[in-house]
């Protein structure tokens, strides 16, 4: 049988998280970064802005001009969509998920679906209609088709080692992908917004989703479906696989968290995913948290979500409504069959935590 790798075993920045001592604020190396591993601290660096301040931009290129918010790094804070975005959005995912299986199904029956491909059109297209509103299927498809794009062409300037030059074909080549975007954008936004900022929002909504979606169904794959709570299975993937696994503040002046002074200017961790094998947060009779158990969620003391993985905060996910109503979704689909993964799943850390590959085959589940 088909295994997923554990972020346990995984090694690398994972490794370096999840084997920090569970004390406070660790210190990662003798300049930092120091990580928070209780809930308490963590959920003060995310509410405090006035301490903790968002600390870069999505291309890595330093410029913030696109951004004008109300953070003190001037990065836009994003209003959480409306019940009416969110009832578009999952509409249009439910009708796109249903065409690229039948797409898929007809072109392609005897090859396993790759979970990272399926799912682009259908959370592009259903995160774009939320966000944007009643356009026409063309121009939806074709905004989705060009955020698809630019998070393709920022995939290796986020995992490049250092920023690429602005002259680099890298740099080029995403900047080309972002005009091209912001372009399509401008003249379908109020003015309160920026074809940038509107950018930003799409990227974020639909990357995370997808390879959040590829993790529930790597889960499914090797794990018996049955009676399983398809809410339940998707806590279960944001708490072992939070795709956006880190995430990082920068003190504004010298601030003491649980067991540490940490001077100005220096960045600080928060970690959905150290935090999802914490005792205090998360049931179960497993001493590391680290197995796949939708049904510990059954008994109802502890609340699932607890360990952030959207965040919290002004900076928290604008689109985790939408996100969670995606997935949930997605598992009703997976546990009506039985998933078995075609091959191992590793994990990519390239940019957030990506399971690499995801290929899978599906079948309906006879009901005795």
């Amino acid at each position: 049988m088909m295994h997923v790798d554990s972020a346990e075993s995984a090694g690398s920045r994972l490794g370096a998280v999840l084997s920090a001592p569970r004390t406070g604020v660790v210190r990662l190396s003798p300049a930092g970064p120091w990580l928070v591993t209780t809930h308490a601290d963590a959920r003060r660096v995310l509410t405090e802005p006035h301490l903790f301040d968002f600390p870069g931009d999505v291309t890595r290129s330093g410029d913030l001009s696109g951004s004008t918010g109300e953070s003190r790094s001037g990065h836009t804070v994003f209003a959480p969509l409306a019940p009416d975005q969110v009832a578009r959005g999952v509409l249009t995912f439910e009708r796109e998920l249903a065409t690229a299986l039948d797409t898929h199904d007809r072109t392609r029956p005897a090859e396993p679906y790759d979970a990272m491909v399926l799912l682009r059109q259908p959370v592009a297209r259903s995160t774009t209609a939320a966000v944007l509103g009643q356009l026409d299927e063309a121009r939806r498809d074709r905004v989705a088709a060009l955020v698809l794009d630019w998070i393709d062409a920022l995939a290796p300037v986020i995992s490049a080692r250092r920023p690429p030059g602005r002259w680099r074909r890298t740099r080029r080549t995403e900047k080309a992908a972002r005009y091209a975007l912001e372009d399509e954008l401008a003249p379908l936004i109020g003015p309160e917004d920026t074809p940038a900022q509107v950018a930003t929002l799409l990227a974020a909504g639909i990357q995370v989703p997808i390879a959040a979606g590829a993790w529930l169904l790597a889960w499914l794959g090797q794990h018996e479906t049955g009676d399983l709570d398809p809410t339940y299975a998707v806590w279960e993937t944001l708490r072992l696989t939070p795709p956006t696994w880190i995430t990082a503040r920068l003190t504004t002046e010298e601030v003491e968290l649980t067991g540490a002074r940490v001077p100005a200017g220096r960045v600080v961790l928060v970690s959905p995913l150290l935090l999802g094998r914490s005792d205090d947060l998360v049931p179960g009779d497993d001493h590391d948290r680290g197995t796949f158990d939708p049904d510990r969620w059954q008994d109802g003391l502890q609340r699932p979500g607890a360990w952030l993985p959207f965040g919290a905060g002004p900076h928290a996910c604008p689109g985790r409504t939408l996100g969670t109503a995606q997935l949930v979704h997605l598992a009703r689909w997976g546990v009506d069959r039985t998933i078995a993964l075609s091959e191992n799943v590793s994990i990519d850390q390239s940019r957030g935590i990506l399971p690499s590959p995801c290929r899978f085959t599906a079948s309906r589940r006879e009901i005795p």
